[in-house]
């Protein structure tokens, strides 16, 4: 938003909040996906209703089952016909819309094959009933409306439900602010009314509400969240600081200068947005199975009309009856269950094995991925810090003493070096008095007669003449945090902190390596840290201190090389890549806008799951491939015979029996879809 909007703003804050349109948008997008799922269901359930009627009056399923006269009354082909118009209307408008949809596009598919097939049965159907002769496929409409509208809905369900991530990004940012006024007093306002320019007061614990930089006052603000720092990072006065993230112990006043579209997360959400517009998802088997049965049909129908009225001299009944056989076979009921049913079970497999499938397309192109690109904290690494490194310089204390006394302090703080310190102790906690804390210096607090420090190295070396920072610099080059621990101001030893590396990870990149897929590792932490942990787990290719949209823009340098990326992230920096990835693929231990943006989420955390995507996805293209044979390979025989090719020899495809290849068929594809949990 631009400044002169709030020319002349004093005490007014009205302004809307900057991501108002994209939360509406995507709210819109997700009670729109919503209505379509429980709008296929209610279709699916009215149709099948009315499709009981209609097969008990179909001549062919009376003859079959020899009721023909039992059932049979006046005026029952116009009560068949009214019963089969309404699943005509009501069950077969998504698919009529559909239709006119991929013929506006020029791109005929699954949509298409299904309207030609039902419309052709209607209409012949209907022109039977008024006198036309022939046999009516009333029934065949019926059956094929209904399984093809369980198949969406089933589709519709297994598939990703409408994107949440940027509603997720808009949550961050906190709904009130505290406004300074000139009196240096505070009124709390709705976060939205802030302007470029005003003053807030953060106090400690609160989110930040807006980009700025500090007027006054030190503290260290958790920027993981959305630049990937493992480590709060320490804030004083001139400083940037970023909205959305989490101020520490300190009081912070920020002087607002990033509001609108010039925020950081108003940019991240551009960012998301754009990734998700330009995604390239793999194209539905089925409907390029659908593209060609409809040139099949619609060219095999008309051959066949034309072939038996205009060179064999048959009726017209005749050749009209064989073509619209031809267009109502070429559709076969198990094609609109083939992906679906496969679908339906592999996402219930994978749930099983804490794997969550949001994006169909993306989890098909898993079994294509030839590179992988890790995020590392939260991912690779747990996202919590551990102790690495125990140092003693005075020989009155042990490495357990001082682990105690460093411990029984930072037990009074929220800081995560701190709480990584007091999990690591396996004694019981001393008791502290007089607790304070510095921010930017550390912490301290009276254990008995003792005044006990926690600080950083660089407040030791100024409050110590016995420390020289020489003594952890090598700790420090390889990305460890340390702290020192002082005993009235006399250093007694130092604690590294870092983040720890996941168990799995190490293994996962070997095995990755093997199968000849390349690793990366970006990072938002320093250099220093991302080089120890690439080395500890075996990844050459690192790249640190990249900013979200450097992330992006990576995973488009390697889809430029013509390789399929996958990317595995936790954080809201990682949201673009996420979305832009061929696969993305979020550790469900992450935050809510990494796994919205992404297609694939691992529950357990694990990054070595990786592998059962890709061995869920390659089982799961198989067996698509395999069911679409079985629903659509028929056709091979059956539109042959069909047609009338073996007429002369006194073979002629008739609809009742084309329907129970067809119901064979489906059978076939539901038993084939289940046998993917064997595998």
């Amino acid at each position: 938003m631009k400044n002169d909007i709030h020319a002349g703003h004093e005490g007014h804050h009205n302004v809307q909040p900057l991501s108002h349109a994209e939360k509406h948008s995507k709210h819109q997008h997700h009670d729109h996906h919503e209505h379509m799922v429980r709008d296929f269901k209610r279709r699916f359930v009215v149709s099948a209703a009315i499709t009981i009627p209609v097969l008990i009056l179909s001549p062919a399923v009376q003859t079959l089952f020899g009721v023909v006269e039992l059932i049979q009354f006046a005026g029952d082909k116009f009560a068949l016909w009214f019963l089969a118009s309404v699943i005509f209307v009501y069950g077969g408008v998504p698919f009529l819309r559909g239709f006119k949809d991929e013929i506006s596009g020029f791109n005929p598919g699954m949509m298409t094959l299904i309207t030609v097939a039902i419309s052709t049965a209607y209409v012949y159907s209907s022109a039977v009933v008024f006198g036309l002769p022939g046999k009516m496929f009333f029934w065949e409409l019926a059956t094929l409306v209904d399984v093809m509208l369980v198949g969406h809905w089933i589709e519709m369900r297994s598939v990703m439900g409408a994107s949440e991530a940027l509603k997720k990004l808009a949550d961050l940012i906190p709904s009130t602010a505290h406004l300074l006024q000139h009196d240096g007093s505070s009124v709390e306002v709705n976060t939205e009314s802030l302007r470029n320019g005003d003053t807030v007061l953060v106090k400690p614990g609160e989110r930040l509400p807006a980009d700025g930089s500090v007027k006054s006052g030190a503290s260290a603000v958790n920027e993981s969240m959305l630049t990937g720092e493992s480590a709060p990072i320490e804030k004083r006065t001139g400083d940037e600081v970023i909205g959305g993230t989490v101020n520490g112990d300190g009081s912070l006043i920020v002087t607002i200068s990033g509001i609108g579209d010039d925020s950081f997360i108003s940019q991240v959400v551009e960012l998301v947005r754009q990734a998700q517009a330009t995604r390239s998802r793999t194209q539905d088997l089925a409907n390029r199975a659908a593209t060609w049965l409809t040139g099949v049909a619609v060219f095999g129908g008309i051959g066949a009309a034309l072939y038996w009225y205009v060179i064999a001299g048959m009726e017209f009944s005749f050749a009209l009856e064989r073509a619209v056989t031809v267009m109502v076979i070429a559709c076969p009921h198990a094609l609109g269950l083939a992906v679906p049913l496969v679908v339906s079970v592999s996402t219930s497999i994978g749930a099983k094995n804490g794997l969550l499938i949001r994006d169909r397309g993306a989890f098909e192109s898993a079994r294509r991925i030839q590179a992988v690109v890790f995020d590392k904290t939260g991912t690779l690494t747990t996202g919590e810090f551990g102790i690495s490194d125990l140092l003693v310089f005075d020989r009155n204390y042990s490495a357990d003493y001082l682990l105690q006394l460093a411990a029984s302090v930072e037990s009074h703080s929220q800081h995560p070096i701190a709480q990584g310190i007091v999990k690591a102790l396996e004694a019981e906690l001393l008791s502290v008095s007089e607790f304070r804390s510095i921010p930017g210096q550390g912490v301290f607090g009276m254990i008995g007669d003792y005044n006990i420090g926690v600080v950083s190295p660089s407040f030791a070396e100024q409050a110590s003449k016995d420390f020289s920072m020489g003594t952890i610099e090598a700790l420090q080059s390889e990305g460890v945090t340390v702290v020192i621990v002082l005993v009235n101001s006399r250093v007694i030893g130092a604690i590294g902190c870092s983040d720890k590396i996941r168990p799995e990870t190490k293994p996962t990149i070997d095995k990755l390596t093997r199968l000849g897929i390349r690793t990366y590792m970006l990072t938002g932490d320093n250099q220093h840290v991302a080089n120890r942990v690439a080395e500890e787990i075996g990844i050459t290719e690192v790249r640190a201190e990249v900013l979200p949209d450097q992330k992006s823009q990576f995973v488009k340098e390697l889809q430029g090389k013509g390789l399929t990326v996958a990317m595995t992230g936790d954080g809201v920096n990682d949201a673009p890549a996420l979305a832009l990835a061929d696969v993305g693929i979020a550790i469900g231990a992450g935050t809510d806008v990494a796994i919205e943006s992404a297609d694939i989420v691992l529950v357990k955390s694990n990054p070595s799951d990786v592998f059962s995507i890709l061995s869920l996805s390659k089982a799961t293209y198989s067996k698509m491939i395999q069911n679409l044979w079985w629903a659509a390979g028929y056709n091979i025989v059956a539109i042959p015979l069909a047609a009338g090719v073996l007429y002369s020899q006194g073979i002629l495809l008739g609809p009742a029996f084309g329907a129970a290849l067809m119901s064979l068929s489906t059978v076939i594809v539901a038993i084939n879809a289940r046998l993917l949990r064997i595998q």
